[in-house]
């Protein structure tokens, strides 16, 4: 294998990550893909909980719809009550139940329309807005737990880099850093599921905080460090992998993000052309990501797994994987990238799936043993169209 082919990374280097080198530890990746991401992550997470792995997980990285889903799961980390084995006795009320409830709401489309119609309020505000009202409330930064270090990426449209929300700090490697934010949590991951063109960008207003400037921070002045606008953290890295990569050997990456099909007459219009040519980037960027992190699975570089809501139990070579049938899980994939209400039974549909899916690539390269035997909505079986 050629040394450029060893060398290929899923993430880029900046500078600063020349003196790192991943270190052990276990790292969990979740994707974009608007509600449909945060609904099929909750699957992966009741698998990865039965698999007693959450407790250990040193990181979870996240982005756009992934962000909803981790953010739950951070706010109330400390409600989850491990017992002794490592499995979370409350998975289901504090994080399965409020997820839910959320997905049962509309949000894309109020936002936009009174983001646009009322004034002196933004589309970003009004996401803000229901994700307070729904989820999070007045919960900030600083009521995340210190283990696992959870890390909400949004873009900053301004550096063209990628803008990192944690407890410690909030930082982009080309502004400087802001140690121990009291930003509200409702902010963060409605900055980092802003998904462009209609709900970003999203002001941040850190005029008052206080900045590091570190080694390699060109962009010092007040004008990137006042009004910074943000957008969805898909748009830098649709998988969040970049702050796992760079640090942990063993990374988990749960992929529900959108796919790109072929269309014969596609828009000419500027709005629906706009949306046509922002679905094509992403698609090629997702796809190379994704091939390089198999690959690095492949050649022992990491150790971990790929699960994809667009992934085929059939292809793992599992003598006894739970049943799917593969047009169900086609059509759950191709459920659109929205902030919309979705349905009960889709959304039993889609847990059972993330977990169908990821009790596949745990056990196929992991070695994890099957949790309980049965999905968690028995009734919403994946067998049947």
């Amino acid at each position: 294998m050629s040394e450029i082919q060893v060398a290929e990374e899923p993430v880029r280097r900046i500078p600063g990550d020349a003196a790192k080198s991943p270190q052990p530890g276990t790292a969990l990746c979740l994707s974009g893909g608007g509600y449909r991401a945060m609904v099929f992550h909750v699957g992966v997470l009741w698998r990865l909980n039965e698999a007693r792995m959450l407790p250990e997980l040193d990181r979870v990285s996240s982005v756009s719809g992934g962000s909803i889903t981790a953010g739950v799961l951070a706010m109330n980390w400390k409600h989850l009550d491990f017992d002794e084995e490592g499995v979370a006795q409350e998975f289901v009320s504090q994080v399965v139940d409020p997820i839910r409830a959320m997905a049962g709401t509309h949000v894309d489309v109020p936002a936009l329309l009174t983001g646009i119609g009322l004034p002196f309020t933004s589309v970003a505000d009004r996401v803000v807005r229901a994700f307070r009202k729904q989820l999070f409330g007045k919960k900030t930064l600083q009521d995340l737990p210190d283990k696992p270090t959870f890390v909400i990426n949004a873009t900053n449209l301004e550096s063209g880099d990628l803008m990192r929300f944690r407890k410690a700090y909030l930082a982009d490697y080309r502004v400087g850093r802001v140690n121990h934010p009291d930003l509200p949590l409702a902010v963060a991951v409605a900055a980092s599921s802003s998904f462009p063109p209609f709900l970003s960008p999203c002001t941040v207003d850190l005029a008052h905080e206080q900045w590091v400037t570190e080694d390699g921070n060109d962009l010092t002045g007040p004008e990137f460090r006042n009004e910074i606008r943000l957008s969805d953290g898909g748009v830098y890295d649709n998988l969040g992998l970049e702050t796992a990569w760079k640090n942990y050997l063993t990374v988990l990456v749960s992929d529900a993000g959108g796919h790109l099909g072929p269309d014969p007459d596609p828009p000419s219009d500027w709005g629906r052309h706009l949306l046509r040519v922002l679905k094509v980037m992403d698609n090629q960027v997702r796809a190379l990501r994704k091939r390089q992190v198999i690959d690095s699975f492949q050649r022992k570089v990491r150790t971990g797994a790929y699960i994809g809501i667009r992934s085929h139990v059939a292809d793992y070579g599992l003598a006894d994987p739970l049943p799917v049938d593969e047009a169900v899980a086609s059509r759950l994939a191709a459920i659109p990238t929205r902030l919309d209400s979705m349905d009960e039974e889709l959304q039993r549909q889609l847990i059972n799936w993330g977990y169908v899916i990821c009790d596949t690539g745990l056990r196929a390269h992991l070695g994890k043993g099957p949790g309980a035997g049965k999905l968690p909505y028995p009734d919403s079986a994946l067998t049947k169209s």
